[in-house]
Protein backbone atom coordinates (compact mmCIF):
# COMPACT_ATOMS: atom_id res chain seq x y z
CA UNK A 1 0.00 0.00 0.00
CA UNK A 2 1.22 3.70 -0.14
CA UNK A 3 0.66 5.11 2.89
CA UNK A 4 0.81 8.71 3.78
CA UNK A 5 2.64 9.10 7.40
CA UNK A 6 1.12 12.27 9.12
CA UNK A 7 4.17 13.10 12.02
CA UNK A 8 6.22 10.81 10.55
CA UNK A 9 9.42 12.60 11.45
CA UNK A 10 8.81 12.16 15.41
CA UNK A 11 9.08 9.26 17.64
CA UNK A 12 6.60 6.65 16.91
CA UNK A 13 6.21 7.78 13.39
CA UNK A 14 9.73 7.14 12.62
CA UNK A 15 10.26 3.62 13.72
CA UNK A 16 6.77 3.15 11.70
CA UNK A 17 8.20 4.34 9.10
CA UNK A 18 10.50 1.91 9.51
CA UNK A 19 8.16 -1.20 9.65
CA UNK A 20 5.79 0.20 7.24
CA UNK A 21 8.49 -0.09 4.26
CA UNK A 22 10.21 -3.49 5.98
CA UNK A 23 6.33 -4.87 5.64
CA UNK A 24 7.00 -3.47 1.60
CA UNK A 25 4.69 -0.57 1.74
CA UNK A 26 5.63 2.42 0.37
CA UNK A 27 5.25 5.85 2.01
CA UNK A 28 5.57 9.39 2.01
CA UNK A 29 5.68 11.62 5.15
CA UNK A 30 4.18 14.73 5.80
CA UNK A 31 5.44 16.55 9.19
CA UNK A 32 5.88 20.37 9.99
CA UNK A 33 9.22 19.75 12.10
CA UNK A 34 7.65 21.55 15.33
CA UNK A 35 8.89 18.95 17.44
CA UNK A 36 10.93 16.71 15.52
CA UNK A 37 14.12 16.84 13.26
CA UNK A 38 14.68 16.00 9.68
CA UNK A 39 17.87 14.06 10.46
CA UNK A 40 15.51 11.51 11.68
CA UNK A 41 13.78 10.77 8.23
CA UNK A 42 17.38 10.51 7.16
CA UNK A 43 18.44 7.59 9.41
CA UNK A 44 15.15 6.01 8.64
CA UNK A 45 16.35 5.99 5.07
CA UNK A 46 19.94 4.70 6.55
CA UNK A 47 17.91 1.98 8.45
CA UNK A 48 15.69 0.68 5.33
CA UNK A 49 18.18 1.42 2.21
CA UNK A 50 15.35 3.16 0.98
CA UNK A 51 13.93 6.96 0.07
CA UNK A 52 10.72 8.18 0.19
CA UNK A 53 8.81 11.99 -0.47
CA UNK A 54 8.79 14.08 2.56
CA UNK A 55 6.39 16.92 2.78
CA UNK A 56 7.06 20.07 5.37
CA UNK A 57 3.31 21.02 5.69
CA UNK A 58 1.51 22.08 8.87
CA UNK A 59 -2.16 20.58 8.87
CA UNK A 60 -3.54 23.84 9.70
CA UNK A 61 -2.67 24.99 6.24
CA UNK A 62 -5.03 23.60 4.17
CA UNK A 63 -4.26 24.76 0.77
CA UNK A 64 -0.51 22.84 1.47
CA UNK A 65 -2.50 19.86 2.35
CA UNK A 66 -4.30 19.50 -0.52
CA UNK A 67 -1.58 19.84 -2.32
CA UNK A 68 0.06 16.39 -0.54
CA UNK A 69 -2.82 14.70 -1.94
CA UNK A 70 -3.03 16.49 -5.27
CA UNK A 71 0.53 15.29 -5.40
CA UNK A 72 0.14 11.69 -4.32
CA UNK A 73 -2.38 8.38 -4.27
CA UNK A 74 -2.68 7.06 -1.05
CA UNK A 75 -4.69 4.10 0.01
CA UNK A 76 -4.59 4.70 3.24
CA UNK A 77 -3.44 7.50 6.21
CA UNK A 78 -1.18 6.92 9.32
CA UNK A 79 -1.84 10.07 11.45
CA UNK A 80 0.62 10.65 14.45
CA UNK A 81 0.51 14.42 14.06
CA UNK A 82 -0.31 16.51 16.71
CA UNK A 83 0.67 18.28 20.16
CA UNK A 84 1.65 15.24 22.81
CA UNK A 85 2.50 16.22 26.37
CA UNK A 86 -0.41 16.06 29.00
CA UNK A 87 1.25 18.91 31.37
CA UNK A 88 1.82 21.16 28.53
CA UNK A 89 -1.90 20.36 27.39
CA UNK A 90 -3.42 21.92 31.06
CA UNK A 91 -1.03 25.24 30.73
CA UNK A 92 -1.94 25.75 26.62
CA UNK A 93 -5.80 24.33 26.03
CA UNK A 94 -6.44 25.76 23.27
CA UNK A 95 -3.09 25.64 21.16
CA UNK A 96 -3.89 21.57 22.26
CA UNK A 97 -7.31 21.60 20.60
CA UNK A 98 -6.46 24.04 17.03
CA UNK A 99 -4.02 21.65 16.72
CA UNK A 100 -4.84 18.30 17.38
CA UNK A 101 -8.91 18.75 16.54
CA UNK A 102 -8.86 21.41 13.83
CA UNK A 103 -5.71 20.00 11.66
CA UNK A 104 -7.37 16.87 11.94
CA UNK A 105 -10.58 18.10 10.40
CA UNK A 106 -8.62 19.54 8.15
CA UNK A 107 -6.17 15.89 7.23
CA UNK A 108 -10.15 14.14 7.09
CA UNK A 109 -11.48 17.17 4.83
CA UNK A 110 -8.54 15.99 1.97
CA UNK A 111 -8.90 13.00 2.40
CA UNK A 112 -12.76 12.56 1.63
CA UNK A 113 -11.81 14.99 -1.36
CA UNK A 114 -9.74 12.76 -2.87
CA UNK A 115 -11.36 9.35 -1.83
CA UNK A 116 -8.76 8.40 0.58
CA UNK A 117 -10.86 6.27 3.61
CA UNK A 118 -8.74 3.92 4.89
CA UNK A 119 -7.04 5.81 8.10
CA UNK A 120 -5.03 4.24 11.06
CA UNK A 121 -5.39 7.00 14.07
CA UNK A 122 -2.95 7.30 17.02
CA UNK A 123 -5.52 7.96 19.99
CA UNK A 124 -4.40 7.27 23.65
CA UNK A 125 -5.22 5.61 26.65
CA UNK A 126 -5.45 9.18 28.29
CA UNK A 127 -9.20 8.67 26.54
CA UNK A 128 -10.17 6.45 29.73
CA UNK A 129 -9.20 9.13 32.68
CA UNK A 130 -9.23 8.01 35.80
CA UNK A 131 -11.18 4.73 35.39
CA UNK A 132 -10.57 2.49 38.74
CA UNK A 133 -11.62 -1.04 36.69
CA UNK A 134 -8.11 -2.26 35.47
CA UNK A 135 -7.35 -3.49 33.31
CA UNK A 136 -8.42 -1.04 31.07
CA UNK A 137 -10.80 -2.45 28.02
CA UNK A 138 -12.36 -0.84 24.95
CA UNK A 139 -15.64 -1.18 25.84
CA UNK A 140 -15.06 1.32 28.98
CA UNK A 141 -16.53 5.12 29.34
CA UNK A 142 -14.82 7.39 27.80
CA UNK A 143 -13.75 9.94 30.30
CA UNK A 144 -10.36 12.20 29.62
CA UNK A 145 -9.56 14.35 33.08
CA UNK A 146 -6.97 16.57 30.73
CA UNK A 147 -6.99 18.91 27.50
CA UNK A 148 -4.28 16.89 25.71
CA UNK A 149 -6.85 13.25 26.44
CA UNK A 150 -9.97 15.16 25.50
CA UNK A 151 -8.05 16.03 21.99
CA UNK A 152 -8.12 12.33 21.42
CA UNK A 153 -11.71 11.86 22.79
CA UNK A 154 -12.84 14.72 20.56
CA UNK A 155 -10.84 12.91 17.28
CA UNK A 156 -12.00 9.54 18.12
CA UNK A 157 -15.88 10.84 18.05
CA UNK A 158 -15.13 13.14 14.89
CA UNK A 159 -13.91 9.89 13.20
CA UNK A 160 -16.79 7.50 14.20
CA UNK A 161 -19.08 10.01 12.70
CA UNK A 162 -17.07 9.96 9.74
CA UNK A 163 -17.38 6.28 9.28
CA UNK A 164 -20.85 6.34 9.96
CA UNK A 165 -21.80 8.77 7.15
CA UNK A 166 -19.95 6.41 4.23
CA UNK A 167 -19.98 2.31 4.44
CA UNK A 168 -16.86 2.99 2.48
CA UNK A 169 -14.29 4.34 5.61
CA UNK A 170 -12.20 1.74 7.08
CA UNK A 171 -11.04 3.47 10.46
CA UNK A 172 -8.58 1.87 13.42
CA UNK A 173 -7.88 4.30 16.79
CA UNK A 174 -4.91 2.38 18.14
CA UNK A 175 -5.04 3.64 22.14
CA UNK A 176 -1.69 2.80 23.31
CA UNK A 177 -0.05 3.40 26.12
CA UNK A 178 3.55 4.24 27.31
CA UNK A 179 6.33 4.01 24.67
CA UNK A 180 9.09 3.26 26.04
CA UNK A 181 12.74 2.44 24.08
CA UNK A 182 14.65 2.90 20.48
CA UNK A 183 15.34 1.04 17.11
CA UNK A 184 17.78 -1.94 17.80
CA UNK A 185 20.46 0.15 15.70
CA UNK A 186 20.59 3.03 18.01
CA UNK A 187 20.14 5.58 15.14
CA UNK A 188 16.82 6.72 15.58
CA UNK A 189 14.92 6.96 19.13
CA UNK A 190 12.78 9.68 21.16
CA UNK A 191 14.06 13.24 21.10
CA UNK A 192 11.87 15.62 22.26
CA UNK A 193 12.54 19.34 22.19
CA UNK A 194 13.36 21.05 25.32
CA UNK A 195 12.97 19.22 28.68
CA UNK A 196 10.87 15.96 28.29
CA UNK A 197 7.71 15.96 29.18
CA UNK A 198 7.56 11.93 29.98
CA UNK A 199 9.81 9.69 32.05
CA UNK A 200 12.17 7.54 29.92
CA UNK A 201 13.48 10.19 27.77
CA UNK A 202 13.99 12.45 31.26
CA UNK A 203 15.48 9.47 32.72
CA UNK A 204 17.86 8.66 29.93
CA UNK A 205 19.02 12.60 29.34
CA UNK A 206 19.91 12.36 33.32
CA UNK A 207 21.55 9.29 32.96
CA UNK A 208 23.84 10.83 30.21
CA UNK A 209 24.45 13.76 32.17
CA UNK A 210 22.22 16.48 30.03
CA UNK A 211 20.00 16.96 32.78
CA UNK A 212 20.99 17.13 36.85
CA UNK A 213 18.20 15.35 38.13
CA UNK A 214 14.31 13.25 37.63
CA UNK A 215 11.64 14.81 39.03
CA UNK A 216 9.20 12.42 40.20
CA UNK A 217 5.93 13.64 40.16
CA UNK A 218 4.20 12.67 43.76
CA UNK A 219 4.77 9.17 45.75
CA UNK A 220 1.78 9.82 47.66
CA UNK A 221 -0.78 7.51 45.05
CA UNK A 222 -2.43 4.51 46.47
CA UNK A 223 0.02 2.15 44.75
CA UNK A 224 2.92 -0.33 45.87
CA UNK A 225 5.67 2.81 46.18
CA UNK A 226 3.74 5.49 46.13
CA UNK A 227 3.87 6.46 42.51
CA UNK A 228 2.12 6.53 39.29
CA UNK A 229 1.95 2.99 37.73
CA UNK A 230 1.90 2.67 33.89
CA UNK A 231 1.70 0.21 30.78
CA UNK A 232 5.14 0.74 29.14
CA UNK A 233 5.48 -0.29 25.70
CA UNK A 234 8.33 -0.85 23.39
CA UNK A 235 8.59 1.44 20.36
CA UNK A 236 9.01 -1.14 18.24
CA UNK A 237 6.01 -3.54 19.39
CA UNK A 238 4.01 -0.45 18.70
CA UNK A 239 4.90 0.28 15.28
CA UNK A 240 4.40 -3.20 14.56
CA UNK A 241 0.24 -2.98 15.56
CA UNK A 242 0.18 0.02 13.21
CA UNK A 243 1.45 -2.14 10.71
CA UNK A 244 -1.08 -5.36 11.84
CA UNK A 245 -3.84 -2.09 12.04
CA UNK A 246 -3.08 -1.19 8.52
CA UNK A 247 -3.69 -4.39 7.09
CA UNK A 248 -6.77 -5.19 9.19
CA UNK A 249 -8.06 -2.13 7.86
CA UNK A 250 -7.68 -2.74 4.30
CA UNK A 251 -9.88 -5.58 4.08
CA UNK A 252 -12.57 -4.16 6.79
CA UNK A 253 -15.26 -0.93 6.35
CA UNK A 254 -16.52 1.12 9.59
CA UNK A 255 -13.85 1.82 12.66
CA UNK A 256 -12.59 0.11 15.84
CA UNK A 257 -10.63 0.80 18.72
CA UNK A 258 -7.68 -1.42 19.63
CA UNK A 259 -5.37 -0.93 23.03
CA UNK A 260 -2.25 -1.29 22.36
CA UNK A 261 0.21 -2.23 25.61
CA UNK A 262 1.86 -5.02 27.30
CA UNK A 263 -1.33 -5.51 30.05
CA UNK A 264 1.41 -5.10 32.77
CA UNK A 265 1.46 -2.51 34.86
CA UNK A 266 5.17 -0.68 35.89
CA UNK A 267 5.27 2.20 39.14
CA UNK A 268 8.36 5.18 38.33
CA UNK A 269 10.39 3.58 41.09
CA UNK A 270 9.91 0.29 38.69
CA UNK A 271 11.26 2.40 36.19
CA UNK A 272 14.27 3.75 37.23
CA UNK A 273 15.58 0.23 38.66
CA UNK A 274 14.87 -0.95 35.33
CA UNK A 275 16.67 1.68 33.46
CA UNK A 276 19.69 1.62 35.97
CA UNK A 277 20.03 -2.53 35.62
CA UNK A 278 20.28 -1.86 31.74
CA UNK A 279 22.87 1.07 32.08
CA UNK A 280 24.85 0.86 34.70
CA UNK A 281 24.29 4.22 35.63
CA UNK A 282 22.67 5.43 39.43
CA UNK A 283 19.66 8.12 38.56
CA UNK A 284 19.14 11.09 40.29
CA UNK A 285 15.60 11.83 41.28
CA UNK A 286 13.93 13.82 43.84
CA UNK A 287 10.40 13.77 44.80
CA UNK A 288 7.96 16.74 43.70
CA UNK A 289 4.06 17.54 44.06
CA UNK A 290 1.63 15.71 41.48
CA UNK A 291 1.76 16.85 38.71
CA UNK A 292 -1.91 18.33 37.11
CA UNK A 293 -4.10 15.24 35.21
CA UNK A 294 -2.19 12.24 35.97
CA UNK A 295 -3.85 9.19 36.81
CA UNK A 296 -2.67 6.89 39.35
CA UNK A 297 -3.05 4.10 38.09
CA UNK A 298 -2.91 2.56 33.75
CA UNK A 299 -2.35 -0.52 32.07
CA UNK A 300 -3.96 -2.40 29.15
CA UNK A 301 -6.08 -4.81 28.36
CA UNK A 302 -4.99 -5.89 24.78
CA UNK A 303 -7.00 -9.24 23.86
CA UNK A 304 -8.81 -7.36 21.33
CA UNK A 305 -5.98 -6.43 19.81
CA UNK A 306 -4.61 -9.71 19.62
CA UNK A 307 -7.38 -11.30 18.48
CA UNK A 308 -8.34 -8.72 15.87
CA UNK A 309 -5.16 -7.44 14.86
CA UNK A 310 -2.75 -10.70 15.62
CA UNK A 311 -0.58 -8.58 17.22
CA UNK A 312 1.00 -8.63 20.66
CA UNK A 313 3.53 -7.20 22.69
CA UNK A 314 6.75 -9.13 22.80
CA UNK A 315 9.36 -7.10 24.27
CA UNK A 316 10.03 -6.62 28.09
CA UNK A 317 10.51 -3.54 30.18
CA UNK A 318 14.58 -4.79 30.68
CA UNK A 319 14.88 -4.71 26.53
CA UNK A 320 12.86 -1.31 26.35
CA UNK A 321 15.74 -0.01 28.51
CA UNK A 322 18.66 -1.37 26.94
CA UNK A 323 17.51 -0.31 23.82
CA UNK A 324 16.50 3.46 24.74
CA UNK A 325 19.99 3.31 26.40
CA UNK A 326 21.86 2.57 23.27
CA UNK A 327 20.24 5.36 21.44
CA UNK A 328 20.47 8.19 24.01
CA UNK A 329 24.09 7.31 25.10
CA UNK A 330 25.14 7.41 21.16
CA UNK A 331 23.37 10.27 21.01
CA UNK A 332 23.61 12.46 23.87
CA UNK A 333 21.99 15.49 22.02
CA UNK A 334 19.54 13.71 20.22
CA UNK A 335 19.54 14.36 16.60
CA UNK A 336 22.15 17.05 17.21
CA UNK A 337 24.99 15.25 17.89
CA UNK A 338 27.23 14.32 15.86
CA UNK A 339 27.12 11.60 13.26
Amino acid sequence: MNVLVTGGAGYIGTHTCVELMEAGHEISVLDNFSNSNPEALKRVSEITGKEFPIHQVDLLDAKAVEGVFSQGSYDAVIHFAGLKAVGESVQKPLEYYMNNVTGTLVLCQAMQKHGVTRLVFSSSATVYGTAEKMPLTEDLPIAAINPYGRTKVMIEQILTDLAASSQQFSIALLRYFNPVGAHKSGRIGEDPSGIPNNLTPYISKVAVGVLPELPVFGNDYDTPDGTCIRDYIHVMDLANGHVKALEKISSTTGVNAYNLGTGVGYSVMDVIHAFEQASGVKIRYRVTDRRPGDAPVSYADATKAGNELGWKAKRTLLEMCEDLWRWQSNNANGYQSQR
